[in-house]
Protein backbone atom coordinates (compact mmCIF):
# COMPACT_ATOMS: atom_id res chain seq x y z
CA UNK A 1 0.00 0.00 0.00
CA UNK A 2 1.17 3.51 -0.75
CA UNK A 3 2.22 5.59 2.08
CA UNK A 4 1.57 8.89 0.65
CA UNK A 5 -1.11 10.56 1.68
CA UNK A 6 -4.58 10.40 0.08
CA UNK A 7 -5.51 13.17 -1.90
CA UNK A 8 -8.89 15.18 -1.32
CA UNK A 9 -9.58 14.23 -4.83
CA UNK A 10 -8.94 10.90 -6.69
CA UNK A 11 -9.23 11.30 -10.37
CA UNK A 12 -8.41 9.15 -12.81
CA UNK A 13 -6.29 9.79 -16.33
CA UNK A 14 -8.55 9.84 -19.61
CA UNK A 15 -6.53 7.00 -20.68
CA UNK A 16 -7.60 4.90 -17.14
CA UNK A 17 -11.46 5.28 -18.27
CA UNK A 18 -12.96 1.91 -18.49
CA UNK A 19 -13.41 1.00 -21.98
CA UNK A 20 -16.09 -1.77 -20.93
CA UNK A 21 -19.30 -2.09 -19.19
CA UNK A 22 -19.14 -4.85 -16.21
CA UNK A 23 -22.28 -7.19 -17.28
CA UNK A 24 -23.07 -8.36 -13.04
CA UNK A 25 -26.00 -10.86 -14.66
CA UNK A 26 -22.77 -13.37 -16.14
CA UNK A 27 -20.87 -13.36 -12.53
CA UNK A 28 -24.80 -14.26 -10.88
CA UNK A 29 -25.49 -18.15 -9.92
CA UNK A 30 -29.00 -17.39 -9.65
CA UNK A 31 -30.28 -15.78 -12.35
CA UNK A 32 -33.10 -13.05 -12.02
CA UNK A 33 -36.23 -14.03 -12.99
CA UNK A 34 -37.19 -13.70 -16.81
CA UNK A 35 -39.45 -10.73 -17.24
CA UNK A 36 -43.15 -11.95 -18.70
CA UNK A 37 -45.49 -11.12 -21.32
CA UNK A 38 -48.06 -8.70 -19.39
CA UNK A 39 -51.18 -10.94 -21.12
CA UNK A 40 -49.68 -14.22 -21.58
CA UNK A 41 -47.33 -14.45 -18.50
CA UNK A 42 -44.63 -16.17 -20.87
CA UNK A 43 -41.24 -15.09 -20.92
CA UNK A 44 -40.79 -12.34 -22.89
CA UNK A 45 -39.18 -13.09 -26.57
CA UNK A 46 -36.34 -10.16 -27.72
CA UNK A 47 -39.19 -9.54 -30.73
CA UNK A 48 -41.76 -8.57 -28.45
CA UNK A 49 -39.29 -6.39 -26.47
CA UNK A 50 -38.03 -4.44 -29.77
CA UNK A 51 -41.77 -3.43 -30.08
CA UNK A 52 -40.92 -1.11 -27.12
CA UNK A 53 -37.45 -0.93 -26.71
CA UNK A 54 -34.17 -0.31 -29.00
CA UNK A 55 -32.88 -3.37 -30.43
CA UNK A 56 -29.42 -3.05 -29.47
CA UNK A 57 -30.95 -2.45 -25.58
CA UNK A 58 -33.11 -5.44 -25.57
CA UNK A 59 -29.94 -7.48 -26.58
CA UNK A 60 -27.86 -5.99 -23.51
CA UNK A 61 -31.37 -6.30 -21.24
CA UNK A 62 -31.22 -10.46 -22.27
CA UNK A 63 -27.43 -10.80 -22.13
CA UNK A 64 -26.48 -13.05 -18.85
CA UNK A 65 -23.84 -14.76 -20.36
CA UNK A 66 -21.00 -11.76 -21.01
CA UNK A 67 -19.38 -10.36 -18.47
CA UNK A 68 -18.07 -7.40 -20.27
CA UNK A 69 -19.31 -5.32 -22.99
CA UNK A 70 -17.19 -3.33 -24.92
CA UNK A 71 -18.28 0.77 -24.68
CA UNK A 72 -18.44 2.20 -28.43
CA UNK A 73 -16.34 4.36 -29.10
CA UNK A 74 -18.88 7.52 -29.85
CA UNK A 75 -19.82 6.72 -26.19
CA UNK A 76 -16.88 7.01 -25.10
CA UNK A 77 -16.15 10.05 -26.51
CA UNK A 78 -18.87 11.72 -25.28
CA UNK A 79 -18.28 10.04 -21.58
CA UNK A 80 -14.60 12.15 -21.78
CA UNK A 81 -16.39 15.39 -21.43
CA UNK A 82 -17.51 15.00 -17.41
CA UNK A 83 -15.42 11.17 -16.80
CA UNK A 84 -13.82 9.91 -15.07
CA UNK A 85 -15.37 11.11 -12.12
CA UNK A 86 -13.77 12.03 -8.84
CA UNK A 87 -13.33 9.70 -6.25
CA UNK A 88 -12.93 12.74 -2.82
CA UNK A 89 -11.81 11.63 0.65
CA UNK A 90 -14.05 13.29 3.16
CA UNK A 91 -11.69 14.44 5.27
CA UNK A 92 -13.67 17.46 6.72
CA UNK A 93 -16.96 15.17 7.48
CA UNK A 94 -14.68 12.61 9.40
CA UNK A 95 -13.20 15.43 11.58
CA UNK A 96 -16.56 16.71 12.18
CA UNK A 97 -17.70 12.97 13.61
CA UNK A 98 -14.56 12.84 14.83
CA UNK A 99 -14.11 9.13 14.22
CA UNK A 100 -11.55 6.64 12.88
CA UNK A 101 -13.37 5.82 9.93
CA UNK A 102 -11.77 6.95 6.57
CA UNK A 103 -15.14 8.12 4.39
CA UNK A 104 -14.85 8.27 0.52
CA UNK A 105 -17.37 8.86 -1.64
CA UNK A 106 -17.92 8.94 -5.66
CA UNK A 107 -19.42 12.05 -6.81
CA UNK A 108 -21.30 11.97 -10.34
CA UNK A 109 -22.68 15.44 -10.27
CA UNK A 110 -19.79 17.09 -12.07
CA UNK A 111 -22.22 17.61 -15.71
CA UNK A 112 -25.47 20.00 -16.30
CA UNK A 113 -27.57 17.09 -16.03
CA UNK A 114 -26.29 17.32 -12.17
CA UNK A 115 -26.39 13.36 -12.01
CA UNK A 116 -25.41 9.69 -12.35
CA UNK A 117 -28.09 9.34 -15.04
CA UNK A 118 -26.08 10.35 -18.33
CA UNK A 119 -23.98 7.72 -18.05
CA UNK A 120 -26.93 5.28 -19.57
CA UNK A 121 -28.57 8.20 -21.06
CA UNK A 122 -25.93 8.76 -23.30
CA UNK A 123 -25.76 4.88 -24.63
CA UNK A 124 -29.68 4.44 -24.79
CA UNK A 125 -30.03 7.58 -27.53
CA UNK A 126 -26.68 6.12 -29.26
CA UNK A 127 -28.06 3.23 -30.21
CA UNK A 128 -31.88 4.71 -30.98
CA UNK A 129 -29.71 7.28 -33.36
CA UNK A 130 -28.09 4.02 -34.69
CA UNK A 131 -30.87 2.54 -34.99
CA UNK A 132 -32.31 5.18 -37.36
CA UNK A 133 -35.44 6.24 -35.14
CA UNK A 134 -36.70 9.89 -34.57
CA UNK A 135 -36.82 9.79 -31.30
CA UNK A 136 -37.47 8.61 -27.58
CA UNK A 137 -39.94 8.82 -24.99
CA UNK A 138 -39.41 8.42 -21.09
CA UNK A 139 -40.90 9.06 -18.03
CA UNK A 140 -38.85 11.00 -14.81
CA UNK A 141 -39.26 11.42 -11.35
CA UNK A 142 -37.13 14.02 -9.43
CA UNK A 143 -35.89 15.32 -13.48
CA UNK A 144 -32.28 14.39 -13.37
CA UNK A 145 -33.57 11.32 -15.54
CA UNK A 146 -35.06 13.71 -17.73
CA UNK A 147 -32.08 16.37 -18.07
CA UNK A 148 -29.59 13.41 -18.84
CA UNK A 149 -31.89 12.20 -21.64
CA UNK A 150 -32.60 15.60 -23.20
CA UNK A 151 -28.76 16.49 -23.10
CA UNK A 152 -27.87 13.27 -24.87
CA UNK A 153 -30.80 13.34 -27.53
CA UNK A 154 -30.21 16.62 -28.14
CA UNK A 155 -26.00 15.82 -29.12
CA UNK A 156 -27.64 12.76 -31.17
CA UNK A 157 -30.38 15.25 -33.01
CA UNK A 158 -32.78 12.71 -31.43
CA UNK A 159 -36.87 14.30 -30.32
CA UNK A 160 -37.19 13.48 -27.00
CA UNK A 161 -40.57 13.51 -24.74
CA UNK A 162 -40.97 13.24 -21.30
CA UNK A 163 -43.53 13.04 -18.85
CA UNK A 164 -42.63 13.80 -15.15
CA UNK A 165 -44.22 13.43 -12.08
CA UNK A 166 -47.05 15.70 -11.49
CA UNK A 167 -45.54 16.36 -7.86
CA UNK A 168 -41.72 16.82 -9.47
CA UNK A 169 -42.87 18.73 -12.05
CA UNK A 170 -44.49 21.55 -10.02
CA UNK A 171 -42.03 21.40 -7.22
CA UNK A 172 -38.96 21.78 -9.63
CA UNK A 173 -39.64 24.19 -12.63
CA UNK A 174 -35.48 24.45 -13.11
CA UNK A 175 -35.23 21.28 -13.58
CA UNK A 176 -37.89 21.53 -15.98
CA UNK A 177 -36.71 24.06 -17.90
CA UNK A 178 -33.52 22.75 -18.19
CA UNK A 179 -35.45 19.97 -19.98
CA UNK A 180 -36.54 22.31 -22.20
CA UNK A 181 -33.15 24.17 -23.45
CA UNK A 182 -32.20 21.11 -24.79
CA UNK A 183 -35.43 21.07 -27.14
CA UNK A 184 -37.14 18.14 -24.98
CA UNK A 185 -41.11 18.09 -24.54
CA UNK A 186 -41.74 17.45 -21.02
CA UNK A 187 -45.49 16.88 -19.47
CA UNK A 188 -46.69 16.63 -16.46
CA UNK A 189 -48.09 12.92 -15.35
CA UNK A 190 -50.44 11.65 -15.24
CA UNK A 191 -52.26 13.86 -18.13
CA UNK A 192 -54.93 14.24 -20.45
CA UNK A 193 -52.40 12.85 -23.90
CA UNK A 194 -52.48 9.55 -22.75
CA UNK A 195 -55.11 6.67 -22.49
CA UNK A 196 -54.02 5.66 -19.20
CA UNK A 197 -53.18 9.12 -17.98
CA UNK A 198 -57.10 9.98 -18.52
CA UNK A 199 -57.92 7.13 -16.70
CA UNK A 200 -55.71 7.93 -13.71
CA UNK A 201 -57.22 10.89 -13.63
CA UNK A 202 -60.70 9.87 -14.04
CA UNK A 203 -59.82 7.12 -10.48
CA UNK A 204 -57.95 9.38 -8.14
CA UNK A 205 -58.54 12.92 -9.35
CA UNK A 206 -55.98 15.71 -7.49
CA UNK A 207 -52.90 13.10 -7.28
CA UNK A 208 -49.62 14.11 -7.88
CA UNK A 209 -48.52 10.97 -9.92
CA UNK A 210 -46.04 8.77 -9.59
CA UNK A 211 -42.88 6.74 -11.73
CA UNK A 212 -45.41 4.39 -12.24
CA UNK A 213 -48.04 6.29 -13.85
CA UNK A 214 -45.18 8.41 -15.96
CA UNK A 215 -43.68 4.83 -17.72
CA UNK A 216 -47.52 3.86 -18.32
CA UNK A 217 -47.95 7.10 -20.46
CA UNK A 218 -44.20 6.82 -21.99
CA UNK A 219 -44.56 3.46 -23.25
CA UNK A 220 -48.15 4.11 -24.60
CA UNK A 221 -46.79 7.27 -26.66
CA UNK A 222 -44.06 5.00 -27.76
CA UNK A 223 -46.16 2.13 -29.53
CA UNK A 224 -48.17 4.63 -31.00
CA UNK A 225 -45.62 7.14 -32.52
CA UNK A 226 -43.81 5.32 -35.96
CA UNK A 227 -40.16 5.57 -35.21
CA UNK A 228 -40.32 6.23 -31.19
CA UNK A 229 -39.08 3.83 -28.56
CA UNK A 230 -39.09 4.23 -25.09
CA UNK A 231 -35.60 4.21 -22.92
CA UNK A 232 -36.02 3.96 -18.55
CA UNK A 233 -33.18 5.53 -16.40
CA UNK A 234 -33.46 2.95 -14.01
CA UNK A 235 -34.70 -1.07 -12.57
CA UNK A 236 -33.83 -2.61 -15.88
CA UNK A 237 -30.44 -4.26 -16.35
CA UNK A 238 -29.25 -3.16 -19.32
CA UNK A 239 -29.20 0.46 -17.37
CA UNK A 240 -27.20 -1.34 -14.57
CA UNK A 241 -24.72 -2.06 -16.86
CA UNK A 242 -24.00 1.12 -18.00
CA UNK A 243 -24.09 2.54 -14.49
CA UNK A 244 -21.25 0.04 -13.71
CA UNK A 245 -18.63 2.46 -15.19
CA UNK A 246 -19.68 4.36 -11.77
CA UNK A 247 -18.31 1.07 -9.55
CA UNK A 248 -15.16 0.09 -12.12
CA UNK A 249 -13.77 4.03 -11.57
CA UNK A 250 -14.64 3.61 -7.66
CA UNK A 251 -12.33 0.32 -8.06
CA UNK A 252 -9.60 2.19 -10.08
CA UNK A 253 -9.12 4.75 -8.00
CA UNK A 254 -9.15 3.10 -4.73
CA UNK A 255 -6.88 0.04 -5.83
CA UNK A 256 -4.42 3.16 -7.14
CA UNK A 257 -3.76 4.09 -3.71
CA UNK A 258 -4.68 0.53 -1.89
CA UNK A 259 -7.16 1.22 -0.43
CA UNK A 260 -10.23 -1.66 0.00
CA UNK A 261 -13.39 -0.62 0.96
CA UNK A 262 -15.48 -2.48 3.93
CA UNK A 263 -18.66 -0.74 3.45
CA UNK A 264 -20.08 0.03 0.37
CA UNK A 265 -22.95 2.30 0.45
CA UNK A 266 -26.16 3.59 -1.85
CA UNK A 267 -29.06 4.70 -2.54
CA UNK A 268 -31.98 2.74 -3.46
CA UNK A 269 -35.17 3.69 -5.78
CA UNK A 270 -35.25 1.48 -8.63
CA UNK A 271 -31.63 0.18 -8.39
CA UNK A 272 -29.49 2.19 -11.27
CA UNK A 273 -27.17 4.14 -8.37
CA UNK A 274 -26.63 1.68 -6.07
CA UNK A 275 -26.36 -1.25 -8.78
CA UNK A 276 -23.41 0.62 -11.04
CA UNK A 277 -21.24 1.41 -7.62
CA UNK A 278 -21.27 -2.24 -5.93
CA UNK A 279 -21.40 -3.86 -9.86
CA UNK A 280 -16.95 -4.87 -9.75
CA UNK A 281 -16.90 -4.92 -6.24
CA UNK A 282 -20.34 -7.39 -6.16
CA UNK A 283 -18.71 -9.50 -8.97
CA UNK A 284 -15.51 -9.99 -6.38
CA UNK A 285 -18.05 -11.48 -4.14
CA UNK A 286 -19.72 -13.58 -6.41
CA UNK A 287 -16.34 -15.40 -7.47
CA UNK A 288 -15.69 -15.59 -3.53
CA UNK A 289 -12.71 -13.34 -4.67
CA UNK A 290 -13.70 -10.74 -1.57
CA UNK A 291 -16.56 -9.80 0.98
CA UNK A 292 -17.64 -6.30 1.72
CA UNK A 293 -20.69 -5.03 3.71
CA UNK A 294 -23.10 -3.68 0.83
CA UNK A 295 -26.03 -1.37 2.33
CA UNK A 296 -28.85 -0.27 0.46
CA UNK A 297 -30.32 2.80 1.70
CA UNK A 298 -34.41 3.83 0.73
CA UNK A 299 -36.40 5.74 2.14
CA UNK A 300 -39.28 4.89 4.56
CA UNK A 301 -42.24 6.24 2.74
CA UNK A 302 -41.44 3.71 -0.24
CA UNK A 303 -39.77 0.82 1.06
CA UNK A 304 -39.65 -1.73 -1.66
CA UNK A 305 -36.67 -3.87 -0.19
CA UNK A 306 -37.32 -3.46 3.27
CA UNK A 307 -40.67 -3.84 3.53
CA UNK A 308 -42.19 -5.12 0.08
CA UNK A 309 -42.31 -8.77 -1.24
CA UNK A 310 -40.29 -10.61 -3.94
CA UNK A 311 -42.72 -11.26 -6.75
CA UNK A 312 -44.10 -10.85 -10.14
CA UNK A 313 -45.42 -7.51 -10.39
CA UNK A 314 -46.26 -4.71 -13.14
CA UNK A 315 -43.23 -2.20 -14.07
CA UNK A 316 -45.92 0.25 -14.61
CA UNK A 317 -48.79 1.42 -12.73
CA UNK A 318 -50.69 0.98 -16.66
CA UNK A 319 -49.80 -2.77 -16.73
CA UNK A 320 -48.74 -2.29 -19.91
CA UNK A 321 -44.79 -2.71 -19.55
CA UNK A 322 -43.85 -6.49 -18.97
CA UNK A 323 -44.13 -8.24 -15.57
CA UNK A 324 -40.10 -8.43 -13.62
CA UNK A 325 -39.95 -10.45 -10.27
CA UNK A 326 -38.61 -8.25 -8.41
CA UNK A 327 -38.88 -7.05 -4.12
CA UNK A 328 -42.35 -4.57 -4.67
CA UNK A 329 -44.80 -2.69 -2.89
CA UNK A 330 -47.55 -3.37 -5.60
CA UNK A 331 -48.25 -1.37 -9.17
CA UNK A 332 -50.81 0.44 -7.42
CA UNK A 333 -48.66 1.38 -4.17
CA UNK A 334 -48.35 5.54 -4.06
CA UNK A 335 -45.86 6.85 -1.92
CA UNK A 336 -46.56 9.33 0.41
CA UNK A 337 -44.92 13.27 0.22
CA UNK A 338 -41.37 12.12 -0.11
CA UNK A 339 -38.90 14.82 -1.34
CA UNK A 340 -36.50 12.48 -3.15
CA UNK A 341 -38.59 11.95 -6.19
CA UNK A 342 -35.96 9.39 -7.33
CA UNK A 343 -36.83 7.33 -5.01
CA UNK A 344 -40.24 6.74 -5.36
CA UNK A 345 -40.45 3.46 -7.66
CA UNK A 346 -42.72 1.12 -5.94
CA UNK A 347 -40.32 -1.89 -6.86
CA UNK A 348 -36.72 -2.49 -7.47
CA UNK A 349 -34.29 -3.92 -9.93
CA UNK A 350 -34.66 -7.45 -10.16
CA UNK A 351 -30.94 -8.30 -10.47
CA UNK A 352 -30.61 -6.52 -6.53
CA UNK A 353 -33.86 -7.78 -6.12
CA UNK A 354 -32.09 -11.37 -6.49
CA UNK A 355 -29.04 -10.47 -4.97
CA UNK A 356 -30.89 -8.83 -1.99
CA UNK A 357 -32.28 -12.09 -1.46
CA UNK A 358 -29.18 -14.38 -1.65
CA UNK A 359 -28.02 -12.62 0.99
CA UNK A 360 -25.24 -10.52 -0.67
CA UNK A 361 -26.60 -6.94 0.63
CA UNK A 362 -28.62 -5.57 3.11
CA UNK A 363 -30.59 -2.74 3.26
CA UNK A 364 -32.34 -0.22 5.50
CA UNK A 365 -35.06 2.50 5.45
CA UNK A 366 -34.88 6.27 6.85
CA UNK A 367 -36.94 9.23 7.50
CA UNK A 368 -36.84 11.88 5.26
CA UNK A 369 -36.33 14.54 7.80
CA UNK A 370 -33.03 12.80 8.96
CA UNK A 371 -32.01 12.20 5.42
CA UNK A 372 -32.50 16.22 5.18
CA UNK A 373 -30.17 16.59 8.23
CA UNK A 374 -27.23 14.77 7.32
CA UNK A 375 -27.79 16.46 4.16
CA UNK A 376 -27.42 19.89 5.72
CA UNK A 377 -24.42 18.38 7.75
CA UNK A 378 -22.41 17.18 5.05
CA UNK A 379 -23.16 20.45 2.92
CA UNK A 380 -21.79 22.47 5.56
CA UNK A 381 -18.20 20.63 6.31
CA UNK A 382 -17.85 19.45 3.20
CA UNK A 383 -19.02 22.34 0.88
CA UNK A 384 -21.31 20.42 -1.66
CA UNK A 385 -25.26 20.58 -2.03
CA UNK A 386 -26.02 17.37 -2.07
CA UNK A 387 -29.20 16.07 -3.68
CA UNK A 388 -32.31 14.30 -1.98
CA UNK A 389 -31.66 11.28 -3.12
CA UNK A 390 -27.56 10.96 -2.76
CA UNK A 391 -28.46 12.46 1.14
CA UNK A 392 -30.08 8.90 1.75
CA UNK A 393 -26.61 7.28 1.39
CA UNK A 394 -25.11 10.26 3.11
CA UNK A 395 -27.01 9.41 6.14
CA UNK A 396 -26.50 6.17 6.73
CA UNK A 397 -22.35 6.99 5.83
CA UNK A 398 -22.71 8.94 8.86
CA UNK A 399 -24.16 6.63 10.98
CA UNK A 400 -21.62 4.06 9.78
CA UNK A 401 -18.70 6.69 10.90
CA UNK A 402 -20.69 6.98 14.65
CA UNK A 403 -20.31 3.26 15.33
CA UNK A 404 -16.73 3.11 14.32
CA UNK A 405 -16.48 6.34 16.85
CA UNK A 406 -17.74 4.10 19.38
CA UNK A 407 -16.14 0.57 18.79
CA UNK A 408 -13.13 2.17 17.67
CA UNK A 409 -12.94 -0.11 14.53
CA UNK A 410 -11.12 1.87 11.71
CA UNK A 411 -13.52 0.70 8.43
CA UNK A 412 -13.25 2.29 5.28
CA UNK A 413 -15.98 3.81 3.89
CA UNK A 414 -17.50 4.57 0.13
CA UNK A 415 -20.73 5.69 -0.63
CA UNK A 416 -22.08 7.00 -3.81
CA UNK A 417 -23.26 10.96 -4.37
CA UNK A 418 -25.19 10.14 -6.98
CA UNK A 419 -25.60 14.10 -7.69
CA UNK A 420 -26.07 17.94 -6.57
CA UNK A 421 -29.03 19.06 -4.92
CA UNK A 422 -29.46 23.00 -6.30
CA UNK A 423 -32.66 21.83 -8.19
CA UNK A 424 -34.15 20.57 -5.23
CA UNK A 425 -34.40 24.16 -2.70
CA UNK A 426 -37.79 23.20 -2.47
CA UNK A 427 -37.25 20.59 -0.52
CA UNK A 428 -34.75 21.37 1.80
CA UNK A 429 -37.15 25.03 2.46
CA UNK A 430 -40.18 22.66 3.34
CA UNK A 431 -37.36 21.20 5.63
CA UNK A 432 -36.00 24.47 7.08
CA UNK A 433 -39.98 25.06 7.48
CA UNK A 434 -40.69 22.23 9.35
CA UNK A 435 -43.03 21.24 7.21
CA UNK A 436 -41.63 18.26 6.07
CA UNK A 437 -43.57 15.13 7.52
CA UNK A 438 -41.59 10.84 8.30
CA UNK A 439 -44.79 9.36 6.20
CA UNK A 440 -44.65 5.73 6.71
CA UNK A 441 -47.40 3.25 5.04
CA UNK A 442 -49.05 1.12 7.10
CA UNK A 443 -49.06 -2.88 6.92
CA UNK A 444 -52.42 -2.92 6.32
CA UNK A 445 -52.24 -0.46 3.12
CA UNK A 446 -48.92 -2.43 1.82
CA UNK A 447 -51.06 -5.42 2.44
CA UNK A 448 -54.01 -4.21 0.34
CA UNK A 449 -51.25 -3.79 -2.78
CA UNK A 450 -50.30 -7.16 -2.58
CA UNK A 451 -53.23 -8.54 -2.69
CA UNK A 452 -53.39 -6.87 -5.99
CA UNK A 453 -50.50 -8.43 -7.76
CA UNK A 454 -50.59 -10.51 -10.39
CA UNK A 455 -51.67 -14.46 -9.83
CA UNK A 456 -48.20 -15.88 -11.48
Amino acid sequence: MTTEKIPYKIFLTEDELPKAWYNLRADMKNKPAPLLNPQTHAPMTASELEKVFCKELVAQELDDVNPYIPIPDEILNFYRMYRPSPLVRAYCLEKKLQTPAKIYYKFEGQNTSGSHKLNSAIPQAYYAKKQGLKGVTTETGAGQWGTALAMACSYYGLDCRVFMVKGSYEQKPFRREVMRVYGAGVTPSPSDTTAIGRQILAEHPGTTGSLGCAISEAVETAVNNEGYRYVLGSVLNLVMLHQSIVGLESKAAMDKYGIRPDVIIGCAGGGSNLGGLIAPFMGEMLKGQARYEIIAVEPSSCPSLTRGTFAYDYCDTGRVCPLAKMKTLGANFSPGANRAGGLRYHGMSPVLSQLYEDGYMKAVSVPQTKVFEAAEMFARVEGTLPAPESSHAIRIAIDEALKCKETGEEKTILFGLTGTGYFDMYAYEKFHNHQMDDYIPSDEELQKNFALLPKV
